[in-house]
């Protein structure tokens, strides 16, 4: 089994950054396509970005595209998603995914593991 555990949420101000990580243990040679999604009160779970094992292969979500990047340090098993430029819509709990195949996934229904979530919250 892979564990994931995020962490970097919190509170910040429009216009602010925050950055946030995702580390996987246990079975860690399962976890090697990752993504960030997030979900809103009320709305569907939405992609943010996806990255594939080598990191070479990016996906950002349409609403976040120019803001957000995704990345990943395959040595410390860990996936990183830097937010900036941050909007009151931003506002949601973010999710860690991962996912054994090496292929970059934006589909949420076809990562592996998942992480508990961590809270973001942009105020106006």
């Amino acid at each position: 089994q892979v564990q994931l555990v995020e962490s970097g949420g919190g509170s910040v101000q429009a216009g602010g950054s925050l950055s946030l990580s995702c580390a996987a243990s246990g079975r860690t040679m399962d976890a090697n396509a990752a993504g960030w999604f997030r979900q809103a009160p009320g709305k569907e779970r939405e992609l943010v970005a996806a990255i594939n094992w080598s990191g070479g292969a990016t996906s950002i979500g349409d609403s976040v595209k120019g803001r957000f990047t995704i990345s990943r340090d395959n040595v410390k098993h860990t996936v990183y998603l830097q937010m900036n430029s941050l909007k009151p819509e931003d506002t949601a709990v973010y999710y860690c995914a991962a996912a054994r195949t090496v292929d970059i996934l934006n589909d949420a229904r076809l990562y592996d593991y998942w992480g508990q979530g961590t809270q973001v919250t942009v105020s106006s």
